[in-house]
């Protein structure tokens, strides 16, 4: 099982720099590209939702599902 992080598609949809989105959401450009590249283990439910509001998005659109 795998869960794929598309952070990187939806700041591309929005047009908005990682540097942006973590001055927005109050976390390192480090973590947010720990995060980018999956390299994060877990996620906050309070880091995802500021995310999300940031984004405008859903947590759907950031993180998705597929089999190995």
């Amino acid at each position: 099982m795998a869960i794929i992080v598309n952070l990187d598609v939806m700041l591309a949809k929005r047009k908005m720099q990682l540097q942006e989105l973590s001055e927005e959401v109050g976390i390192t450009i480090s973590n947010l590209s720990n995060l980018k590249t999956g390299k994060a283990k877990a996620i906050r439910f309070s880091t995802l939702n500021a995310i999300c509001e940031a984004l405008d998005c859903q947590p759907g659109d950031i993180l998705e599902f597929k089999e190995e």
